[in-house]
């Protein structure tokens, strides 16, 4: 999502107190994902991952993770006259590692992450800290990340291309009452390079891009059903003059000791960037001027979108638990709330299957 500002390791704070990690951990998911137009199925992905916590000591733990993307399939095409899509297959491999120092009221992490396609490499690397206050009411954390991108597309559109970011990431969460608990996030990435997408025809974009985040979350635990309401709103703004908000909702409900049902719905809406261009109706080919900034990748036009998923957790064992969750997404160019939107663009949908076992020690 375009919503999304992630920085390596740097993660929503959920737990208020720090502590080490009592409890190794080795964990395995498999992601499937499907998405797809009227009349044609598109990208197919499936990414199994695994997972793994190692406390050292008291005061230090490590942690990573491996996962291997499959994908197949072909582009969103514009409009149904105009297929704008070409196949391709690809196989990302991606891991990340983070190392953790716990004090009595702090810690602090630094991790390293790389993905690698055959025409595309990132490397990235953070450093984060959290700070609890004396009554581990609140906490309070902030980061920095880095990212170098290397970009070289088989059509050899360019070559040796790089793209490289600076972010940084700041918020507190707090217990406001035993049953209630809010976070706040604010985030910032300055990024200078190659942005534009080599396989899209007309695809050519600012190589400067500055992107902002603010996150709210708040957790209200419901005595009466045992539990638990988590909401969210997230603003997204960047200098591509893209705005958007996304409103979360999930209802984290336990059925008896061993099972827990999450059902979760989430609304999004962008408007467009400033350069993005609709195809026109009757050809597929715009006219556009030399060296002008120009996109028609859909995923920049003005749209909305909903998510409806449900995940259902068991704990099998002290040790042993198990995961499933599906979700079912689809945008529209009129489900929008601001910005002008492309009443011709093809709707959009996928569904995602997830299936996760843990083992704990």
């Amino acid at each position: 999502m375009l919503a999304a500002l992630a920085l390596p390791g740097l993660l929503p704070v959920e737990a208020v107190a720090e502590n080490a990690p009592e409890h190794a951990v080795l964990a395995y998911k498999q992601l499937y994902y499907q998405d797809s137009q009227p009349g044609l199925d598109r990208i197919t992905v499936n990414a199994p991952s695994v997972y793994g916590l190692l406390p050292m000591g008291e005061h230090w733990s490590v942690e990573g993770s491996a996962v291997v993307d499959a994908v197949s399939g072909a582009s969103p095409r514009y409009y149904s006259t105009v297929s704008g899509a070409s196949h391709m297959d690809d196989l990302r491999t991606a891991g990340d590692a983070k190392l953790s120092y716990y004090r009595e009221r702090s810690a602090y992490s630094v991790s390293l992450s790389r993905s690698q396609e055959h025409d595309y490499i990132s490397n990235a690397a953070a450093l984060d800290a959290r700070f609890s206050s004396a009554d581990n009411n609140t906490t309070y954390n902030l980061g920095v990340g880095v990212a170098r991108d290397s970009i070289n597309p088989t059509n050899d559109l360019v070559d040796d291309e790089t793209k490289n970011s600076l972010q940084g990431i700041v918020g507190v969460t707090r217990a406001l009452t035993a049953v209630d608990l809010v976070q706040l996030q604010l985030a910032y990435s300055s990024g200078h390079g190659y942005f534009s997408d080599p396989y899209k025809l007309f695809d050519n974009r600012p190589r400067e891009r500055n992107q902002g985040t603010a996150l709210l979350r708040w957790n209200h635990h419901v005595a009466a059903a045992d539990a638990t309401l988590r909401l969210n709103y997230r603003y997204y703004n960047d200098s591509y003059g893209i705005a958007a908000h996304t409103l979360g909702l999930e209802w984290v409900q336990p059925l008896g000791r061993n099972f827990s049902l999450t059902p979760s719905l989430r609304y999004y809406t962008q408007s467009s960037a400033d350069f993005y261009i609709d195809p026109p109706a009757s050809a597929p080919f715009p006219n556009i001027p030399e060296g002008a900034y120009s996109s028609l990748d859909q995923r920049l036009s003005a749209f909305g979108a909903l998510a409806v998923a449900g995940k259902l957790e068991w704990r099998l064992s002290p040790e042993w638990s198990t995961d499933f969750k599906a979700e079912y997404y689809q945008q529209r160019a009129e489900w929008r709330l601001t910005g002008n939107g492309s009443p011709g663009l093809e709707p959009f949908r996928y569904v995602s299957f997830e299936f996760g076992l843990t083992r704990r020690f």
